[in-house]
């Protein structure tokens, strides 16, 4: 990736979602422009992952118009995300016969860049 191509990128550190459930969202919405993405996640059906990935998709979108106050937003499209795994919690839930059994809740991080395209 060219770094002078890139306009702007956001992330969301610490989210907790499960970073699998979060990657199916940023799959349906990479290289798509802002607008497009913007309606995608707003009909899907995995509410709590779309509106996480939505939330920071917005905020990338803000930066690029804080960092170049004259930039067409209809021409901004994802160039990379990335969804990563963050800590692990650890707890616990009682099992059969008097034994523990663990259960991990899991945490994101939530990364997207934005770049303009000329010309659609």
């Amino acid at each position: 990736m060219n770094e002078q191509n890139l306009v702007s990128q956001a992330a969301a550190k610490y989210v907790r979602i499960s970073p699998q459930k979060c990657r199916l969202i940023a799959d349906l919405i990479r290289d798509r422009y802002v607008g497009e993405a913007l309606t995608i996640l707003h009909f899907s059906k995995k509410k709590k992952a779309s509106l996480i990935v939505e939330k920071v998709l917005r905020s990338a979108i803000a930066n690029a118009q804080q960092k170049v106050p004259n930039i067409d937003v209809d021409n901004l499209y994802i160039s990379r995300i990335f969804v990563n795994q963050g800590p692990q919690m650890k707890r616990s839930r009682s099992a059969p016969m008097g034994r523990v059994t663990r259960i991990l809740k899991r945490a994101s991080h939530v990364n997207i860049f934005l770049e303009e395209r000329k010309g659609r």
